[in-house]
């Protein structure tokens, strides 16, 4: 599989983003870096990339365990201090509304960790990830 991505710059830091498939995406920098604040910096989409794959993956993983959501909730808070040149550490808490147990959702978490694309290169990179799932009503 080759994966593609085209950035054009369109004025001052916004940038227009697409993955040759009719999908695209603006970045941009905060005001307080000189930007307009008309989309997310590239960190911050990497951030959101990764609440996104969880959530994919742990949908796919569900559905091929016949594993019903009914809800699911990915947050990622991620580190970046100013002496770093990238993202530390990140945790990412799962929040799953479903009739099945919580050693089930457990085990599709886990999963879905082994699975998910954009978590393997969090690990790859070093960044420190904590989970925490929880079952909710």
């Amino acid at each position: 599989m080759i994966i593609k991505s085209r950035a054009k710059l369109v004025e001052g830091f916004k940038s227009v983003i697409d993955n040759g498939r009719a999908h695209s995406v603006v970045t941009d920098l905060p005001e307080k870096l000189g930007g307009t604040d008309k989309g997310p910096t590239a960190l911050e989409l990497a951030v959101m990339g990764l609440a996104g794959c969880i959530s994919t993956i742990f949908t796919l993983v569900a559905k091929k365990m016949k594993v019903q959501v009914e809800a699911l909730e990915v947050e990622v808070e991620a580190e970046k201090p100013d002496t770093a040149a990238t993202i530390t550490s990140a945790t990412v808490i799962t929040k799953v509304k479903s009739p099945a147990d919580e050693e089930t959702i457990k085990k599709v978490y886990e999963l879905t960790l082994k699975n998910c694309p954009v978590g393997v290169l969090f690990e790859k990179a070093g960044v420190k990830v904590t989970h925490k799932v929880e079952k909710i009503s």
